[in-house]
């Protein structure tokens, strides 16, 4: 198929420099004949904020600035390297954050559940360009077909959001009927990761601080909900109190409060498991947890592409929904960062990038 006729300039939201807010600006497009082999060219249906995006612009994990911002996007491809044969033009995709792995390291070389953690490569919307655009460029191998029933504004945050705590939930390993923590379970990974492990058969205990956070916890399945402003010992022993006194098997942390790292070793049963997903500067754990208790911590990652496509299917199988805040156009990336900066946000905050997707959805609204 002979690739669209698109404009030689795009607008797309750019990390600049360092420490500084977002610039709109206006940059070529990306060319079709630019192509690498694994790479597909997508039209952005929509993309949206996560807090890895506020490290980046902080320099926390990006190589350098000059780059589009937004590592979660969806989008419909116009174009493909040869080698993209998975991935007709027209195709409905979730980005993949990994963005041309190396290939040669141990990871890319070693077990496929841990060909994401290769650091020789880029990500998307990190270290290269992201989603805040018109167009994008994805990498083939780690992108996912979107089932019918997932569109694309369910489907962006998904892409890390959704990956992060669904490998969470994979990596907790658990059997249906047993109980698994979720501390931040009514935040932008925690009320997915309810959904998530409601649909595998699970027994949830939702922990949060925020009224709104707590009920849509339970909105979204918790068999529990308890609210951690009443301290460690009330939430230990309500937890206690539903779980024959033992705690639950596994925690997931995805809250990136000082104490919460410690409040999920605390409510988890002696030798079980806490599963780290937040990501703050320092994770504080009382030494006893450790030892005298002997609770086994876990780091975690994005999902790898077969446990996207799991998720996926997931999705779209058991109607999980994912809270959003709807932002129209590129242009209101700059109000969409001060709401999350006031804490006036619940869930995900997404941007809706195609006008016609912006005119659908829209409609869908009223």
């Amino acid at each position: 198929m002979v690739p669209p006729q698109l404009p030689d300039t795009m607008l797309a939201v750019r990390v600049e420099e360092f420490h500084q807010p977002y610039s709109l600006r206006q940059i070529p497009t990306p060319s079709p004949s630019n192509l690498g082999p694994n790479d597909l060219l997508l039209k952005v249906g929509v993309a949206s904020y996560c807090h890895t995006d506020s490290m980046v612009i902080e320099g926390e994990i990006a190589k350098h600035p000059q780059i589009t911002a937004s590592h979660e996007a969806a989008g419909t491809v116009l174009a493909t390297g040869s080698s993209a044969t998975d991935f007709p033009v027209g195709s409905r995709v979730m980005v993949g954050v990994p963005f041309h792995r190396c290939g040669s390291c141990a990871e890319c070389q070693g077990s496929e559940e841990y060909k994401q953690y290769c650091t020789n490569g880029d990500y998307f919307g990190v270290t290269t360009d992201g989603g805040f655009a018109e167009y994008a460029i994805a990498d083939a191998r780690e992108a996912c077909v979107l089932p019918d029933a997932v569109g694309f504004d369910t489907a962006a945050p998904l892409a890390c959001a959704g990956c992060t705590v669904w490998r969470g939930v994979l990596r907790a390993d658990l059997k249906e009927g047993q109980w698994l923590g979720i501390v931040g379970a009514g935040g932008g990974l925690g009320h997915l990761g309810v959904q998530f492990a409601k649909a595998l058969g699970l027994k949830v205990v939702g922990i949060d601080a925020k009224d709104l956070a707590l009920e849509l916890a339970r909105e979204c399945g918790a068999d529990v909900v308890v609210d951690a402003r009443k301290g460690t010992k009330e939430v230990v022993e309500a937890v206690k109190g539903v779980t024959g006194g033992e705690g639950v098997e596994v925690a997931i942390n995805v809250s990136g409060a000082d104490e919460a790292a410690a409040l999920s070793c605390a409510m988890t049963r002696v030798h079980g498991t806490v599963i780290q997903l937040a990501q703050p500067t320092e994770v504080k754990i009382p030494y006893p947890e450790l030892i005298f208790r002997d609770i086994r911590i876990k780091g975690s990652l994005i999902s790898t592409k077969q446990e996207a496509e799991r998720m996926l299917q997931t999705v779209a199988d058991h109607n999980v929904k994912v809270q959003t805040n709807f932002f129209f156009g590129l242009e209101e990336v700059p109000k969409l960062v001060d709401f999350v900066h006031a804490g006036k946000m619940a869930g995900k905050g997404i941007v809706v990038v195609d006008e016609e997707e912006q005119r659908r959805i829209k409609q869908a609204k009223h």
